[in-house]
Order: C-alpha cells, then sequence, then structure tokens
C-alpha cells in the first residue's frame, strides 16, 4: 500500500509555516499527512531538539532544526520568517501534541501571519479532544458543550478560585495537571464542589496504563486511596453545573456577602462561618451553598 497516496497529490506552498500535531504517548498516532509535510518540508522548528529528533529519526525523516520553545518563541520566530522569505516551507513540532493548545506555538504562529505569510495546522493527536471523546454522558448537563481552561494554577488559592468557576459554569470543564499535583488538586475539586458532581480523571492518554475514571466529587477521597501509582500526564473534568433554580433562605444582604467570600475559602469553612452569624446550623448552611452554586 501506498501511505503517501493521497497526500502526494496535494499542494503545499512555500513560503508557509506548517503546524504538525505530534504523538502524546504512541508513536503509531501519527498522520499520514503529517509525515509526508515533515518529508518536503525544507526545515523543522521544535519545542526540544533532543526530543524531535527521536521521533523524526524514528520515521527516517532528516531535516535541519532550529528550537522554539516558550523562553524564546518572540524572538526565535524571526528566524522562520526569514526562511519562508525566502521561499521556503517549514514546519513546527512541540514536544507531544497540538501546538499552541497548551504549547509553545500560538506567538510563532501570530509573528508568521503578521508578516504576511501563511500557516497550515494540520489536525492530529490533542490529549484533551482525544480525552473528550471517551467521556460518554459526561457533557449531558451541557448539551455537548465544553471549555478547555489548560493547566490549573499552581498557587493553592488561585487553583481553587478556577475550580469554584468551573463547578458553577453552565458547559464541563476540562484541564490538564501534572503528576506531581494531581493528588492535591482532585483533593481540592472534592472540597470545592457539589458532592454528587462528576469529576474526569484521564491518565496516560494512547499509553500503555491509560486509565479514564469518572466518580462523583464525593467518592473522590475514597478513590484516592485505591491508586497505586500518579505517575503519568493527567486530563481532568468537572461536570457542568446542574440547571435547576434554586431558592435562597438568606436575605439579600448575606447573600452579598456569602458570594464575596465564595471561592476564597471552601465550603466547609464557609458553611461554619454561615451558621455562627446567622444560627442556621451547620449542615443546612452547606446544602444552602450547594443549592447556591447550583442555582
Amino acid at each position: 500500500m501506498d501511505l503517501f497516496k493521497y497526500a502526494q497529490g496535494q499542494t503545499f506552498p512555500v513560503g508557509t509555516l506548517y503546524l504538525v500535531a505530534t504523538p502524546i504517548g504512541n508513536l503509531a498516532d501519527i498522520t499520514i499527512r503529517s509525515l509526508h509535510i515533515l518529508l518536503q518540508v525544507d526545515g523543522i522548528a521544535c519545542e526540544d531538539k533532543r526530543h524531535s529528533s527521536s521521533l523524526l529519526n524514528a520515521y527516517g525523516i532528516s531535516k535541519p532544526l532550529y528550537a522554539i520553545h516558550e523562553h524564546n518563541e518572540k524572538s526565535a520566530s524571526q528566524h522562520i520568517i526569514e526562511k519562508l522569505a525566502q521561499g521556503e516551507r517549514w514546519a513546527y513540532i512541540s514536544d507531544a501534541g497540538t501546538p499552541g493548545i497548551s504549547d509553545p506555538g500560538a506567538t510563532l504562529c501570530n509573528e508568521v501571519r503578521g508578516a504576511g505569510f501563511s500557516v497550515v495546522p494540520l489536525p492530529g493527536p490533542c490529549a484533551v479532544i482525544t480525552a473528550i471523546s471517551a467521556a460518554g454522558d459526561f457533557l449531558n448537563n451541557s448539551d455537548g458543550s465544553f471549555q478547555f481552561l489548560g493547566f490549573l494554577p499552581t498557587k493553592a488559592q488561585q487553583r481553587d478560585s478556577m475550580i469554584n468557576f468551573a463547578a458553577n459554569s453552565k458547559v464541563a470543564s476540562f484541564f490538564y495537571e501534572a503528576p506531581h499535583r494531581i493528588e492535591a488538586t482532585l483533593k481540592a475539586i472534592a472540597a470545592n464542589i457539589a458532592p454528587t458532581q462528576r469529576v474526569f480523571v484521564a491518565k496516560e492518554i494512547t499509553k500503555i496504563f491509560e486509565e479514564i475514571t469518572i466518580l462523583p466529587a464525593e467518592e473522590i477521597n475514597r478513590w484516592l486511596g485505591e491508586v497505586k501509582s500518579w505517575q503519568g500526564e493527567y486530563v481532568l473534568g468537572i461536570e457542568a453545573s446542574p440547571n435547576k433554580p434554586t431558592e435562597s433562605a438568606f436575605d439579600e444582604t448575606t447573600l452579598a456577602w456569602i458570594k464575596a467570600i465564595d471561592g476564597e475559602i471552601g465550603h466547609k469553612d464557609l458553611s461554619e462561618i454561615i451558621s455562627k452569624v446567622t444560627g442556621v446550623p451547620k449542615k443546612d448552611a452547606y446544602k444552602y451553598l450547594l443549592d447556591l452554586k447550583q442555582s
């Protein structure tokens, strides 16, 4: 079988930057069109030369490499623009996945377009899209809609604020998370969203130890005790807030300061404060907070 038969009949203009998605763990996930482009271009800009060399060597591709990463992306873009001005074709690949999606590539794309040259994106591997395709009815509360929020902030207060934002959103929210932060992040999610609101956890997508788990927030702490290893990269999801109106037991003034504090501290601590100030039983205050989040 001639794998390049259909790709060879296409037009690949000179003076163009091609954004090529690369495997996120399984070497076989590169597309035929991507391989054909990488064979046609005059050079390949990449996030890390050593990492990209492994992929290119596996497919017998030898091209000049030029490093463009988050620390030099704007200045290094000028080198690519100069090459395109000379009538060359160049590709850009990040270490894994689709350039510009929580990876370098967006600034390069912007600079190249700003200089009057074309940018052509090629479809291919993307961790968040791959994970969502296996989410089943996780998107039902948001009628199939979702938002991707990149990596969660590293600081706990900012992370919890983002979790609260996702928990109150009318669409499902997805994030990337690193292995050294995943356990703390899941505990924060369990503490900040409604007990029945579901959480999506995808680990090592496309790799040997791939795992996908969907469970309500109230079961997270139990599940954490069953996990044997946290190694790997993660895609996390928080189900959309249930769309049902609720009546509040608080007056407007009380509601105002609850909303002002909400997001700064967890539900448990906030329900204790509400109980002390209003006299409402702590368990009822906690329930009111959950109802308010879902309204």
